[in-house]
């Protein structure tokens, strides 16, 4: 889906690692959070608290859970998950367009 439809979103940006993600906190209709932002091309540490998805709208990274060895690609239609109390690395090779879905 390209949008988001019945949403509140807050006017203030998050903005992290000295302006390498920039994102807008949004609550939907039925009370779920989502974040929406872009990861300018960077190498970065993401710490979670509750579960996340990460959906790639456009761009492409590499992305490493914590605790893996690996490194998976990902681009614009992929996603990944992470769990509550964890970790990922992320490196992007492009601009990266994203959602998070917490939760």
């Amino acid at each position: 889906m390209s949008t988001l439809e019945n949403v509140a979103v807050s006017k203030k940006s998050n903005v992290y690692f000295d302006g390498k993600c920039v994102s807008h906190s949004l609550t939907l209709a039925d009370g779920s959070k989502k974040s929406v932002g872009v990861i300018f091309p960077s190498s970065l540490t993401f710490n979670t608290g509750a579960p996340e998805v990460m959906e790639i709208v456009g761009g492409k990274c590499r992305v490493r859970l914590a605790g893996a060895t690996e490194w998976n690609e990902y681009t614009g239609g992929q996603q990944f998950s992470v769990g509550a109390n964890s970790a990922f690395d992320i490196e992007t090779l492009e601009l990266v367009d994203y959602v998070c879905h917490f939760g």
